[in-house]
Parts: structure tokens; C-alpha cells; sequence
């Protein structure tokens, strides 16, 4: 193959077609060998690309068009388009959306803050998007195994996959909190909407005049303000000062819902109805999942669009009541300010919820990429799902402070008063708003009814991750025992979740939030880009992608080189690098964790990260040859890095080993590179 033409070992074609063949390649040598069937191996050439050759008769030559089911007969292929994209908006679109997004264009200068978050959109988080989503295609492999694309950051997979398992933990019970508010929406009277036998004096819907200055005899005093009233005084205007109050949600959360414990070091009893509302939650992410794909990519055509009808029927809801145009106004109209785009701090709030938001290193994108046709139009896939993203944060931030404008208005405070993010903006000033309209359990049902869908489409794909991590490594096991695997999966997740519906359970949700799902996955990010980029190749990825969408101008790739090659590794190692500066210890409102909390949250981040290095040190150890030729190997595509199909491999990848091989190293020697087998 050295000379340039091209070996030709028997294959059980026509002579007819052979003959075509070999006219049309040039001189050939054939050759025979008498232990393996003979195959066509040319030699690959960088500037040509042969996207659909196949010599073979098998169960590959089926039609791609899906008329003749899977493409892939092993591991399955998502039944329609459909399938796959609202799998993928369901993964992207998630409770983020709605509780964090509008709380950060409101506190980053409202309109002002849609500039750097479109603007990170195009240079982050699209093309690391568009990256992750042909990645998963071209190989038709999970987030650990398309990593024979670069042996040596194999590690980078493993990171991603232990990453979602820890996230599925607690996000599911964030899921169990949304079932639990939806079952305490069917009652004639929200029990949030009062302090009742659960409040203690702090809890009022309005605001408690503490004490004041007054005039009496002629004189200005100090006084309380029982003195006031009972002495028939008025308080003078501007000297009033209010008792630190609570709305009845926000105790209802603490101490109804939560039963919140004081710290992380009273873990109390197991609150038995949240119990109960995970394993339901559980049981509906097992229900969805049993089938794999074939069964979720049916329930998302509800889980996925629903949400949508939910959102515009509290946006018109919202729109006509009291208010609604003065917490808008907040969101992104008048209140606007430009002068915020000054700030660092604001652009780099846009580029983490642009990345967070998106999933991107996750591994859930690889994962659910993984199941498409070859031939699958990724590039208009990804710009798809990341403006439906985008554009349903922009839309449910209309949603949450039209409802907030109305109960800021009923309260009469400012806007800026009844505001939050996270957990307090989704389950106690929301719910408090919700609680002043007319017929407020309806609209209670349907919010915390979308919040549960949006929930589970995310989860659905975390969990189909780990389900494809097993079914790469074990693909027999997972075919014939798809469904035990999957339930057991689920109990083993369910039964780690169970600490986290505890009394204390809200303070581990946070520790885990707040460790596994930051600087780890941007580590991960950074790596993953830098390997396929600057080592793999990025014009050599570019030449994979061809295969499947077809061949493009430099032009349309410019971009595309500009962002993966300078511009999204400089944005993901300035937000690493701020987050790391910037990190904290974990706290949850005013409490503080204890030393050891803080030291358990260290040991889980390690524990997800420390297979990047362990892993990388186990390829080395495998390769053959001197130290420099072991490192240099494990920085080659392992032999059997290539398109999963033998039809869609054409000249660029003839020579590569079947994927269900277990060798993956190829050894770089003068002549280029030998695939041993």
C-alpha cells in the first residue's frame, strides 16, 4: 500500500461489478490470503471521499431510508426524525429554562443581556453542539466509546458518564418535588396560599410594621408599633421599619414540604411522601425507558411539547392580570440596561447558561446522536434544537414575570422584592403568585405539570446515556435483557436518591449541584474540544463530517474553523478558569456547611475526574513500542475508529478494524500507520 496502489483481497462480488471497480481505480494488486476473506483496502486519499461504497450483499445494504427498518441492526436507530429531535430539545429545554434564565436577564440588565447570551450561543455553545452531535453520529457510539477517536482521552467519556449519574441522582428528586406540589394542587384551597397550623409568627403575606417614630405630647419618640395602635398614634412617613416576614410558600417549602432540617449535620428521618414521590418518579423513567429509544422517542412527542401549551396558556393568563406590564418591563423592557455589557461578570453568566443549558458535555448528546441514520443532516439538527432552546428561555421568561408583575403589584412591593432563581423561584415565589389568582389550584396543576415534563425529558436522556455506556460494553446483554438492565438501573439510582429526601435531603441536592454539576463538566468540555481539535484534527473531523452531510464549501466551514479552533477553547478555559477562582464553598440560604460536607463534595468531583488520568496512564501502559511511541499511539484513532457500518466507510475508512473489536491501538511507524489486527 506504500506505492500507492491499492490491495484488493477477494470479496464474494460480481465479476461484473469487480471488473467496474478495478477499471475505475487504477492498477491493483490482487492479492490472497488464505486465512481471513479477502476485502478491498485502498489507500486513502485526504482529498477524496467515496461516502457509500460497499461491496457487501449482507443485512448493511438495506436502504437508508428507513423503509426497510433499522439501518442499524444492533444497536437500533431512532424510528423517524421526529424521534430524535424532540429527544434532543427535550434534553436541552429543562427546568433551567424557566427558573434560572429569566432571573439572569433580569439581574444582568434585562434586554440588554440578549446580546452576549446570542452572541455566546454562536461562538460557544452551537458549535461545541454541532461537534458532540456528529461525533455521536459518525460513529454510532456512546460517550466512552467514540473515544477511540482519541484513545488517550478516553477518560474524558468515563468523566461525562459519571457525571450524569450523579446529576440523574438528585435531579430526579427535583422531579419528585414538582410531583409532590402537583398532587397539593388538588384541593379547593392551596395549602401555601395561608399561614395555617404549620406557620409560626413570622409568616405573613403582608408586610409587619416592627416599629416606627411618632409624635406624642408634642415630642418625637421611638415606639413599637402595639404602642402605636394602641394609643391611637400615626407612624411618621420614612422612619416605618417592617419584621422580617416570610410568604406562606416559602414556609410551606421549609417546613411542609422539606421538613428542612437545621444544617447538613441533622439528617433526620426519611420524609416518607417525598419517598414515595421519587419512586414514582422513578417508575415513570423506567416505564419511558423500557424499550430504549423505540419507547422514549414516542413519550417525548408529549413530555417535549406539552410544556409549550403550558407555557402560553399562563403567558395569556398572565398577560391580563394587574401588574403583568410592570414585571415585563423588569424582564426585558424599559428597565433595560445597557451600561451591563461593561461588566465581565455578565458575559460570563451568558456563556454558562448558554453551556449548561445546551447539555453539551454531558455525554447525553453523543448518546442520543449515536442512534441516528449515517447519512442524518446533524449540522441543520443542531442549529435547530439550540434556537428552540433559546428561544423558549426567552418565552418562558415572559411566562414567570408576567405572573410575578401581578403578585408584586398584590403585594405592593417592587418587582425586585418578589424575584428569585432555583429552587425559590420555582417552588415558593411562583407558587405564591400562583395562589393570588382566581381558581389558583388550575393554575398550579399546570405549572407544576410542565415543570415535571421538563424535568423528565432531561432525565430520560441522562439515563439512556448510561443505559448506551452499557450497551457499548455489553451490547448481547442489553439486547436480550434491555428491559431488567434498565429497571435495575433505575433502583440503584432510586436507592442512592433516597438520602436526598431526607430532612437534610435539599442540602446534599445542593452539595451535588454545586460540585458535580460545575467545573467538571467544563474540564471535560475543554479536553474534549482540544483532543479533537488540535489532536485528532480539526480538518480531518471536518472530512467525517462530509461523509454524512455531504461535501461543503470552505466557506460554509470557516466559521465553524474560526469557533473550534480559537475562539469556543479560549471561551470554555476563561469560564474554567473563572469558576475556579471563583468557587466557593457550598451553602444552602444563609446556612453553612460543615467541613466534612465540603470534603465530601471534593471526593465526588474527584471521583468523577480522576479517570481522565487514570485511564490516559492505562492506554500508555497497553501500547507497545518505546515511551514517545506509546504516547503518540494513544493520540492516533484506535484502528477501529471509523463509522460503525462497513457500507458508510468507503475509502477513507477500508482499513478499519470492525468496531465490536476489542483492539485499539495502532503503532506509528516511518512508512505511516500500521493497523494491527
Amino acid at each position: 500500500m506504500s506505492d500507492g496502489h491499492m490491495v484488493l483481497r477477494r470479496r464474494s462480488v460480481h465479476d461484473g461489478e469487480l471488473a467496474a471497480y478495478m477499471w475505475a481505480s487504477g492498477p491493483v494488486v490482487v492479492e490472497q490470503s488464505i486465512l481471513t476473506p479477502w476485502r478491498c483496502c485502498p489507500y486513502e486519499h485526504p482529498a477524496r471521499s467515496i461516502k457509500d461504497f460497499s461491496l457487501s450483499h449482507g443485512k448493511d445494504s438495506r436502504s437508508s431510508d428507513g423503509s426497510d427498518g433499522d439501518e442499524n441492526k444492533e444497536r437500533g436507530n431512532w424510528s423517524s426524525k421526529g424521534d430524535y429531535l424532540l429527544s434532543m430539545v427535550g434534553y436541552a429545554v429543562g427546568l433551567g429554562n424557566v427558573w434560572r434564565f429569566p432571573y439572569l436577564t433580569y439581574q444582568n440588565g434585562g434586554g440588554a443581556f440578549l446580546i452576549p447570551y446570542t452572541l455566546m450561543l454562536a461562538l460557544a455553545g452551537l458549535p461545541l453542539f454541532f461537534m458532540e452531535c456528529s461525533l455521536g453520529q459518525f460513529a454510532s457510539q456512546g460517550p466512552i466509546y467514540v473515544w477511540r477517536i482519541l484513545p488517550l482521552f478516553q477518560g474524558v467519556g468515563f468523566t461525562m458518564v459519571i457525571i450524569s449519574a450523579f446529576v440523574s441522582v438528585y435531579y430526579n428528586v427535583i422531579i419528585a418535588y414538582a410531583i409532590y406540589y402537583l398532587f397539593a394542587s388538588f384541593q379547593k384551597v392551596l395549602p401555601w396560599s395561608e399561614c395555617f397550623s404549620w406557620a409560626d409568627e413570622f409568616c405573613s403575606k403582608t408586610q409587619i410594621v416592627n416599629d416606627c417614630n411618632t409624635t406624642l405630647h408634642g415630642e418625637i419618640i421611638h415606639a413599637n408599633y402595639t404602642f402605636v395602635t394602641s394609643n391611637n398614634l400615626t407612624c411618621i412617613n420614612g422612619t416605618i421599619n417592617y419584621k422580617p416576614v416570610q410568604f406562606p410558600s416559602e414556609q410551606y417549602w421549609n417546613k411542609v414540604a422539606l421538613q428542612r432540617s437545621s444544617g447538613l449535620d441533622e439528617t433526620g428521618n426519611v420524609v416518607w411522601y417525598l419517598a414515595l414521590c421519587l419512586l414514582l418518579a422513578w417508575m415513570i423513567v423506567a416505564a419511558a425507558l423500557f424499550k430504549g429509544i423505540k419507547s422514549s422517542g414516542k413519550v417525548v412527542y408529549f413530555t417535549a411539547l406539552f410544556p409549550y401549551v403550558i407555557l402560553l396558556i399562563l403567558l395569556v393568563r398572565g398577560a391580563t392580570l394587574e401588574g403583568a406590564m410592570d414585571g415585563i418591563q423588569y424582564y426585558i423592557g424599559r428597565q433595560s440596561n445597557f451600561t451591563k455589557l461593561m461588566e465581565a461578570e455578565v458575559w460570563k453568566d451568558a456563556a454558562t447558561q448558554i453551556f449548561y443549558s445546551l447539555s453539551v458535555a454531558w455525554g447525553g448528546l453523543v448518546a442520543l446522536s449515536s442512534y441516528n441514520r449515517f447519512n442524518n443532516n446533524c449540522y441543520s439538527d443542531a442549529i435547530t434544537v439550540c434556537v428552540v432552546n433559546c428561544v423558549t428561555s426567552v418565552f418562558a421568561g415572559f411566562a414567570v414575570f408576567s405572573i410575578l408583575g401581578h403578585m408584586a403589584f398584590v403585594s405592593q412591593r417592587p418587582v425586585s422584592e418578589v424575584v428569585n432563581s432555583g429552587f425559590n423561584l420555582a417552588f415558593v415565589a411562583y407558587p405564591e403568585a400562583l395562589s393570588k389568582l382566581p381558581v389558583s389550584p388550575l393554575w398550579s396543576f399546570l405549572f407544576f405539570f410542565m415543570l415535571l415534563l421538563l424535568g423528565l425529558d432531561s432525565q430520560f436522556a441522562s439515563i439512556e446515556t448510561l443505559t448506551t455506556t452499557i450497551q457499548d460494553f455489553f451490547p448481547r446483554v442489553m439486547k436480550k435483557l434491555r428491559i431488567p438492565v434498565t429497571m435495575g438501573l433505575c433502583t440503584v439510582l432510586f436507592l442512592l436518591g433516597l438520602i436526598c429526601v431526607t430532612e437534610a435531603g435539599i442540602y446534599w441536592v445542593n452539595l451535588i449541584d454545586h460540585f458535580c454539576a460545575g467545573w467538571g463538566i467544563l474540564f471535560s468540555a475543554v479536553l474534549e474540544v482540544a483532543g479533537v481539535v488540535y489532536i485528532y484534527g480539526g480538518n480531518r473531523f471536518i472530512q467525517d463530517i462530509e461523509m454524512m452531510i455531504g461535501h461543503k464549501s470552505r466557506l460554509f466551514w470557516l466559521w465553524w474553523r474560526i469557533c473550534w479552533f480559537f475562539v469556543t477553547p479560549a471561551l470554555l478555559m476563561a469560564i474554567l478558569l473563572w469558576s475556579l477562582a471563583t468557587f466557593s464553598p457550598p451553602s444552602y440560604g444563609s446556612v453553612q456547611y460543615p467541613t466534612w460536607g465540603s470534603a465530601v463534595g471534593w471526593c465526588m468531583i474527584i471521583f468523577c475526574v480522576i479517570w481522565i488520568p487514570i485511564v490516559a496512564i492505562v492506554k500508555i501502559v497497553k501500547a507497545e513500542g518505546t515511551l514517545f511511541e506509546r504516547i503518540a499511539s494513544c493520540c492516533q484513532p484506535a484502528a477501529n475508529w471509523g463509522p460503525y457500518l462497513e457500507r458508510h466507510r468507503g475509502e477513507r475508512y477500508s482499513h478499519m478494524v470492525d468496531p465490536k473489536k476489542e483492539k485499539e491501538h495502532e503503532i506509528p511507524t516511518v512508512f505511516g500507520l500500521i493497523y494491527t489486527q
